[in-house]
C-alpha cells in the first residue's frame, strides 16, 4: 500500500490502482508510484532498466532516515533498525546487505551481535511508537554507550502529535473512539 490509509487506498483501488508487492508484477507501459514508505535502491534502478515512467512517492522524512542511514554506513557505522514494516524494507535497502542488524523489543538487545561497540548507530522507522522506541534506545545505550542516534528525531511529527493526544485524553475518559477521516486525497473532484 502506499500510505497507512485504508480510504485513501480504497479510493485509489476504485479509480483503477492496482497494488503490487514486487516491481516484476507490473506491466511495462504502466506508471509505477513508489510507495511513501521507501523502497530499496535497486526498485528505482529496475525501473529504470526496464525504461518505466515511476513516481517516487517516499515520504520526505522516510528519505531523511535513507539519507542518515547512509551517511552512518559511509562512516563505518553498523546499523540498528526496526522489523516488521515496509519502510524498514526500504531502509535496509539503501545500505549494502549486512549492515542493518534489526531490532524489535528492548529484550532483544541483549541478543544483538556487532562488529565493533564503538561504531555503532541506530534508526528508526518515522511510524513507531514513541514509548516502545524510547524503551529499545535506553537498551541500546546502555549496552552501546558510544551508540550513535540520529540528529533528530525519526519518529514522523504526525505520529508523534497523534500519540501524544491520546495519551493527553485517554486520562481523562471512561472510554475512547478513534474516528478515521476520509482523506480529501482520496475523494473524487466531484466530492471534494
Amino acid at each position: 500500500e502506499i500510505v497507512h490509509n485504508k480510504f485513501v487506498v480504497d479510493g485509489l483501488r476504485a479509480k483503477g490502482a492496482v497494488f503490487v508487492e514486487e516491481l516484476e508484477e507490473c506491466p511495462q507501459d504502466r506508471p509505477v508510484i513508489f510507495s511513501a514508505h521507501g523502497v530499496p535502491k535497486s526498485v528505482p534502478a529496475a525501473a529504470e532498466a526496464r525504461q518505466m515512467v515511476y513516481v517516487d512517492a517516499t515520504c520526505p522524512l522516510v528519505s531523511k532516515v535513507h539519507i542518515e542511514a547512509q551517511r552512518h554506513a559511509e562512516q563505518g557505522l553498523q546499523m540498528i533498525g526496526h522489523k516488521g514494516h515496509p519502510e524498514t524494507v526500504g531502509t535496509m535497502g539503501q545500505l549494502p546487505e549486512g549492515e542493518v542488524i534489526l531490532v524489535e523489543t528492548p529484550e532483544d538487545v541483549a541478543k544483538v551481535q556487532v562488529r565493533d561497540p564503538q561504531q555503532l548507530a541506530y534508526v528508526t522507522q518515522t511510524t513507531l511508537s514513541v514509548d516502545d522506541t524510547k524503551g529499545i534506545v535506553a537498551a541500546l545505550e546502555a549496552r552501546f554507550p558510544a551508540i550513535v542516534g540520529p540528529h533528530k528525531e525519526d519518529i514522523c511529527y504526525a505520529t508523534t502529535n497523534r500519540q501524544e493526544a491520546v495519551k493527553a485524553v485517554a486520562p481523562k475518559s471512561d472510554a475512547m473512539l478513534v474516528v478515521v477521516i476520509e482523506s480529501l486525497i482520496s475523494r473524487s473532484p466531484s466530492r471534494a
